[in-house]
C-alpha cells in the first residue's frame, strides 16, 4: 500500500518470519510452547508504541489484582479475575490495598489516552494498566490476556509459567466506531450465542455491535404495540426453521452484557424494504391490504411498505419508540438498502419522514450508504456497502454527503463482509462480492479507500456478517475468524502500521488462542499458523 516503505517493512517482515519460526513454530508445538515470554508488540491490533525492555512480570499464586477508580474499576477487575483463575489456579483476590501484581488503575487526568486508550507497564514487581475511562481499562486488559500464553484462556488448570514481557505499551484508537454486525433475522441465534459473539468481539477491542433486527425472513424483537411482529413475523427463518425472537428482557440482556464488554448496541430496522416479516404480520402495511406469505428464501429487493399510507408512519413511530426506549446507546439503524420496489421519488418521501421520528426519540440516524441517495438527516451516519468496482457515480454520491457532514463508516462487500466465501471452496457463504482472503479482508486502508470523502468524515470500519448461510456459532466463528482481528486492526491502528508482511505474523499467533477459546477457524492458507 505503501510502496517507499516496502523493502523496509520486507526485510523486517523475513526478520519476524524466522522469529515466528521459532516462536510461532512450523513443526508441532506443546500446549506450554508458548511460555516462552511473548513480544510486548505481538497483539492484535497493533498498539499505537511499544517500547520493549527490562526483566518480565511473573504471575504466581501470590498475586493479587489491584483496582483502583472505583466501582466500574473493579467490575473489570473481577472480569480479568474471573479469565485468569481457571487456567492459572491460583486465587488472585481483587483488592483495593496495595499489593504485588496487576494493578487497575483510572488516572482522568491523562489526557492523551482518550475515552478508549491505555498504557501498561510491565516488569519484575509487576503489571500496572493505566487509563483515563474504564473502556481504555477494558482494552488494556485484552492485551495483557494477548500477553500471557494462549493457554490462559483455558478452562481448567494449566501449569504456566504465566509471564508478560517487559516494557511500555501505549495505545489509543484510530477510530471511534470499529463495529461488527450480526444478521439475526435471516437465520436466529440465541442470546447466549450473541454473548458468545460479543465475548469474542471484545478481545480484538470492537465497541460497536451491529443487530440486524429485521428482515424479510424475520422479525426478531418484540414490540407491544404490534405483537404479531414477533410472534407471527418471527416465526420462521430461511430455510424454513423455526426461527425465534428476543423478548424486552432478552434484548436488555444483550445490552447489558455487551455494555460490561464495552461494546454499544446498535439496533437496525430495515426500511422501507427488507420488510415482508412486518408485511405478512399485518396486512394494512401493504398498499393493497392483503398480506404476503412468510418468506424462508434469500432473494432481495421484492418488499415495501406503503409510503402512502399513514399507518405506515403510526407502525415506524411506535417500532422506534420501543426500540429507542430499551437502547441506552446513541444510535438507531433504519437500513434503507435495496428498496428495489420503491421509487426514488417514495423512498426520498419515506427517509424524510422517518429520520425525524428517530432523532425525536433521541437517537442519531444511521443507514446503509443509499441514504446519501435522499438527505441524510443532520448528523447521520451512512454505512457505505459497495464494492472497489461500485460505480464512480454511486461513490461520489456518497462523498458528497460526506463533505457536506454526514459521518461515513466502511463495510466494503469485497473487503470485510464476513459472509463473503474465503475461496471457492469455502462450504458457507456467498460469493456474489467475489472471494475475500484474508489479506484481501486486511490489505486496504480505510482512511483513503473512498475517493473525495474527507478523512475526518470516516467514523470507522464495521464488519457484517449476514446469515443466508449461518445457522450455528461454529458457523459465525468459521467465517469471522481469521478476518474479524484484522477488521479490529483496521479500525484501531495507526494508518502506517498496517502492514501485511508484520500482519500475518502476529495473526498466526493468535492460532492456539482460538484453539484454546474453542472458537473453529479457518486455517487460511497463506498465514503460517502452527502446526497442531
Amino acid at each position: 500500500m505503501r510502496p517507499h516503505h516496502r523493502s523496509t517493512r520486507l526485510l523486517g517482515s523475513l526478520l519476524l518470519v524466522v522469529a515466528g519460526i521459532f516462536a510461532v513454530g512450523v513443526a508441532p508445538v506443546s500446549e506450554n510452547a508458548d511460555a516462552v515470554t511473548i513480544p510486548l508488540g505481538r497483539v492484535i491490533p497493533a498498539p499505537a508504541s511499544v517500547e520493549a525492555g527490562g526483566s518480565p512480570y511473573r504471575m504466581t499464586s501470590g498475586t493479587h489484582i489491584v483496582v483502583d477508580g472505583g466501582p466500574e474499576v473493579r467490575r473489570i477487575g473481577e472480569y480479568l479475575a474471573g479469565i485468569l483463575r481457571p487456567s492459572t489456579g491460583y486465587r488472585l483476590p481483587v483488592t483495593e490495598r496495595q499489593a504485588a501484581g496487576i494493578r487497575l488503575r483510572l488516572a482522568p487526568g491523562e489526557a492523551a489516552l482518550g475515552q478508549e486508550g491505555y498504557r501498561l507497564d510491565s516488569g519484575r514487581s509487576g503489571v500496572t494498566l493505566t487509563a483515563r475511562a474504564p473502556a481504555g481499562l477494558f482494552h488494556g486488559v485484552q492485551t495483557l490476556r494477548q500477553l500471557l500464553p494462549a493457554a490462559v484462556e483455558k478452562d481448567s488448570v494449566r501449569p504456566g509459567p504465566w509471564l508478560v514481557a517487559g516494557g511500555t505499551i501505549e495505545d489509543t484508537p484510530r477510530y471511534g466506531w470499529r463495529g461488527a454486525m450480526l444478521d439475526v433475522s435471516r437465520h436466529f441465534f440465541t442470546v447466549g450465542q450473541v454473548r458468545r459473539y460479543i465475548d469474542q468481539l471484545a478481545l480484538y477491542k470492537f465497541n460497536k455491535l451491529h443487530l440486524h433486527l429485521s428482515d424479510d425472513q424475520g422479525w426478531r424483537i418484540a414490540i407491544d404495540s404490534w405483537p404479531r411482529l414477533a410472534t407471527y413475523g418471527g416465526s420462521t427463518q430461511v430455510g424454513g426453521g423455526p426461527g425465534g425472537f428476543y423478548t424486552k428482557a432478552d434484548y436488555k440482556e444483550i445490552v447489558r452484557y455487551a455494555a460490561s464488554r464495552h461494546l454499544e448496541v446498535v439496533p437496525e430496522i430495515d426500511m422501507p424494504g427488507h420488510t415482508n416479516a412486518a408485511l405478512a404480520s399485518y396486512a394494512e402495511l401493504n398498499c393493497d391490504g392483503v398480506a404476503p406469505p412468510l418468506y424462508t428464501g434469500t432473494e432481495v429487493g421484492f418488499s415495501s411498505l406503503c409510503v402512502d399510507k399513514g399507518v405506515t408512519y403510526d407502525f415506524v413511530d411506535d417500532v422506534v419508540r420501543e426500540l429507542a426506549a430499551l437502547t441506552p446507546g446513541r444510535h438507531l439503524h433504519i437500513g434503507g438498502d435495496e428498496a428495489h420496489s420503491t421509487s426514488h421519488e417514495e423512498y426520498v418521501k419515506f427517509m424524510d419522514r422517518v429520520q425525524p421520528v428517530v432523532e425525536r426519540y433521541g437517537k442519531t440516524v444511521i443507514g446503509w450508504h443509499q441514504l446519501t441517495g435522499a438527505t441524510p438527516a443532520r448528523g447521520a451516519l451512512a454505512q457505505y456497502w459497495g464494492l472497489d468496482s461500485t460505480s464512480a457515480e454511486e461513490k461520489e454520491q456518497v462523498a458528497a454527503a460526506a463533505r457536506n457532514g454526514t459521518g461515513i463508516i466502511l463495510s466494503p462487500a469485497d473487503r470485510i463482509y464476513l459472509d463473503m466465501k474465503y475461496d471457492k471452496d469455502t462450504p458457507l457463504g456467498l460469493d456474489w462480492a467475489g472471494y475475500v482472503d484474508v489479506r484481501r479482508s486486511y490489505d486496504w486502508d480505510p482512511g483513503d479507500y473512498l475517493a473525495g470523502v474527507p478523512a475526518a468524515a470516516v467514523r470507522g470500519v464495521e464488519a457484517p456478517l449476514w446469515t443466508e448461510t449461518i445457522a450455528t456459532s461454529a458457523d459465525v466463528e468459521y467465517m469471522a475468524f481469521p478476518r474479524l482481528p484484522g477488521v479490529a486492526e483496521l479500525g484501531w491502528s495507526a494508518g502506517s502500521a498496517l502492514d501485511w508482511e508484520g500482519y500475518w505474523v502476529r495473526l498466526a499467533a493468535q492460532g492456539p488462542r482460538w484453539e484454546a477459546l474453542g472458537v473453529g477457524y479457518f486455517r487460511a492458507p497463506e498465514v503460517p499458523w502452527p502446526a497442531r
